[in-house]
């Protein structure tokens, strides 16, 4: 019996199901993480990334919720999401003695977010939410403000974000209010402004919008900056706006959820990533800020001062963060799926 035991317990640990321990399962927004970042990581520890994509936070947060963290090992929310879900007890607390590569990232980036000391996230990108502009189409010193979106020339020729808070951000900041505002007044306003915009926009779109801007689908419209970067490296035409109101600024953490399996994998990943060799990839290939203070000195001159990538000091001076909604994420919720299905 006893050499039955030992037996079976040798087949366990050669079976599949062990094997298959030696990976993980990562949840990510669409076309945010390059190829050779994820080949060069599984080179290096054998490891396995298994991935899914989502398009939205909202989109995220139900799937995550909807099995409580299981089959997912790594997810990749913004801050907002970052903070309503640890709240809600979604997210593990990340071992730092696992991280050691924490020490390379931009400490007065941190001092700005939600987790500020990365108890349940690690930030992996940040950028803006501007107007991109085709200049082929349209004259771009004429496109200075979020109120230019509702200029009736631009009727079916829009494009949006399939995104919450970048879209009512919109609403609010035209009307001169924080993006931030939980007053449910003003988030009424900004919703009812939003609504004469609907005919303007001719598709939603966060898997791949700069698409729709290369292939002439539409004009101009809100988009986030790493978009922009990559649709300008293609046609030099389409210029990025940073409006005169101001804009969303928001941060993209990698967090463990509870319920994930391969925790140390996911711990091995982040880590990975935090390297200086590795953001720097990320940050070239994607148009987005990089948090990594180490990986940026590395970054080619032509990066480092592209506006789109990094804004300048007065550009920067009109963005604001998203910040966590508190109960005030159910009026949005609300506010959103009604402007989504009903107009």
């Amino acid at each position: 019996m006893k050499k039955l035991c030992i037996l079976l317990a040798f087949l366990f640990m050669a079976s599949p199901t062990f094997a298959a321990q030696n990976e993980v399962f990562l949840f990510i927004w669409s076309e945010y993480l390059p190829d050779q970042v994820v080949e060069q990581f599984t080179k290096e520890t054998g490891i396995k990334v298994n991935i899914s994509t989502y398009d939205s936070n909202e989109a995220m947060y139900a799937k995550v919720k909807m099995v409580s963290g299981k089959g997912y090992d790594l997810i990749v929310p913004s801050s907002d999401y970052v903070a309503r879900m640890s709240r809600e007890g979604m997210l593990m607390e990340l071992d730092h003695a696992k991280l050691p590569n924490l020490r390379n990232l931009d400490h007065e980036l941190l001092a700005k977010m939600v987790d500020s000391q990365s108890r349940y996230a690690v930030p992996y990108m940040w950028g803006s939410t501007g107007i991109a502009v085709n200049t082929q189409a349209m004259d771009l010193q004429k496109i200075t403000s979020l109120n230019d979106l509702w200029r009736p020339e631009f009727a079916g020729k829009l494009i949006m974000p399939n995104d919450m808070r970048g879209v009512l951000g919109i609403g609010l900041k035209s009307l001169g209010y924080s993006l931030n505002d939980t007053n449910p007044d003003h988030l009424q306003q900004a919703y009812n402004k939003l609504i004469t915009l609907m005919p303007h926009v001719r598709v939603f779109d966060s898997d791949s919008p700069k698409q729709a801007l290369l292939n002439g689908e539409v004009q101009l419209g809100a988009v986030w900056n790493g978009e922009a970067y990559i649709a300008n490296n293609e046609n030099p035409d389409i210029a990025y706006v940073y409006p005169k109101e101001g804009y969303s600024l928001w941060v993209d953490s990698f967090a463990i959820p509870k319920g994930a399996a391969n925790i140390n994998q996911a711990h091995a990943f982040i880590n990975f990533l935090l390297r200086p060799d590795m953001a720097k990839i990320i940050c070239e290939e994607l148009g987005y800020s990089s948090p990594n203070r180490e990986a940026i000195k590395l970054l080619p001159e032509e990066v480092r001062s592209n506006h789109i990538v990094y804004p300048t000091s007065a550009e920067l001076a009109r963005g604001e963060f998203e910040t966590d909604l508190g109960e005030a994420t159910e009026i949005y919720d609300a506010l959103w799926t009604k402007l989504k299905t009903e107009n």
